[in-house]
């Protein structure tokens, strides 16, 4: 499975950071694909609160409270 297809819930690579991919490693990455393969909405709650997160269909994100 390469870099841009990797599930994000699998564990990260073990390898040590470099500058390259260091970013990767602190910040995990979700892929939008598998957040909306079902719907054009999510629910991310936070703090208590609930926020939803739209997919548009010009393919850009919302994000509101």
């Amino acid at each position: 499975m390469n870099k841009h297809t990797q599930n994000p819930f699998e564990p990260l690579d073990t390898e040590l950071p470099t500058l390259q991919n260091s970013a990767s490693i602190l910040c995990p990455r979700l892929y939008s694909k598998h957040l909306f393969a079902t719907a054009n909405e999510v629910i991310i709650e936070h703090a208590g609160e609930e926020y939803r997160l739209r997919l548009t269909r010009q393919g850009k994100l919302i994000l509101t409270k």
